[in-house]
Parts: C-alpha cells; sequence; structure tokens
C-alpha cells in the first residue's frame, strides 16, 4: 500500500455531503498502469473499475466520460450521440486544470467546475464500481446508481472493449 490511511480529497467531501456509502481502496500507483494495474491489485474486475476521461468539443469545452476500465471511448459515437462536431481527449495539463485534478487521479466528483459527466450506460447496471477517489493509489467503491443524483450524468453507448 502507498499509505495506511485515505487522504480526504474534493471528491470525498462531495460523497460525504451527499451521505453515500463508499469504500476506500489504497494501492500502489504504477506509471501507465491503468485500470489494469489497479484492478490486479485490488483484486477487482477491470470491467467494474471506472475510468474518468477528460475530453473536450470542438470548441474546446470540456466532457467528461466514465467508461469501464477494459473498454475505450469511441470519440467518433460519443461525439455523435451529444451533438457535437468532434471530440478528442485533452492533454494531462489541460485536464489538470479543466478538473482542478492530476492525470491518473481524476475523479467525477469535486472538479474545480462544473464539467458535463457522459456515463457509459452499462456501469449503471453494475452492483458496485471502483471510481477514482481524486488522488494517485486512490479508489473508492460505490454503487453507480449513488452518482445519478449528484454528477447528473447523461447516459451513452460509446464503448469498444478492447481485449
Amino acid at each position: 500500500m502507498s499509505q495506511d490511511k485515505a487522504p480526504v480529497t474534493a471528491a470525498i467531501r462531495v460523497l460525504r455531503q451527499h451521505k453515500v456509502p463508499y469504500t476506500e481502496h489504497l494501492y500502489e500507483y504504477v506509471e501507465y498502469g491503468g485500470t489494469g494495474e489497479s484492478a490486479r491489485q485490488l483484486g477487482v474486475a477491470e470491467h467494474a473499475v471506472v475510468k474518468t476521461l477528460v475530453m473536450e468539443d470542438e470548441g474546446k469545452k470540456p466532457l467528461i466520460v466514465l467508461m469501464h476500465g477494459d473498454c475505450e471511448v469511441s470519440t467518433r459515437n460519443l461525439a455523435r450521440q451529444t451533438n457535437r462536431r468532434h471530440v478528442e481527449p485533452c492533454t494531462p495539463d489541460i485536464a489538470n486544470r479543466h478538473t482542478g485534478y492530476m492525470v491518473g487521479g481524476t475523479s467525477p466528483l469535486g472538479t474545480k467546475k462544473p464539467i458535463p459527466v457522459y456515463i457509459e450506460s452499462t456501469i449503471l447496471d453494475l452492483e458496485r464500481i471502483y471510481l477514482n477517489g481524486g488522488k494517485r493509489g486512490f479508489l473508492v467503491g460505490l454503487d453507480p446508481k449513488a452518482l445519478l443524483p449528484i454528477l447528473s450524468p447523461t447516459p451513452v453507448q460509446v464503448a469498444n472493449r478492447h481485449e
């Protein structure tokens, strides 16, 4: 474990404020390890580890996509389903500026400014997900439906499963 005590981040403050039950999961952060590494260390399915991806549209407006750890986002389908001409991932520096979080520790909860959130619809079918808690090496386990009143995410079908 990277540390004994979980940090109190902006994301954790949001969960507490909304009285969302969650569990804290610390793991040793590995640069470029991604969801595969966190899932392996925590002994959970990578499909239940949810990535927080910061993207921008043609007008450089940010949006967040919540995606299964073992899937990629089809930016073409995302643009189509969100009525945008073009969507692409932000650079790490721009993502950090939009969210206030460091890439690898980005949570959709407690972002610096409100950002529209899109969620792969099948995430809501899972009983429990593991979402970034706002710091590298820190995930929170929770019912994905608990995110609905907090984030008001728009469900989309934009997953490309990678093997």
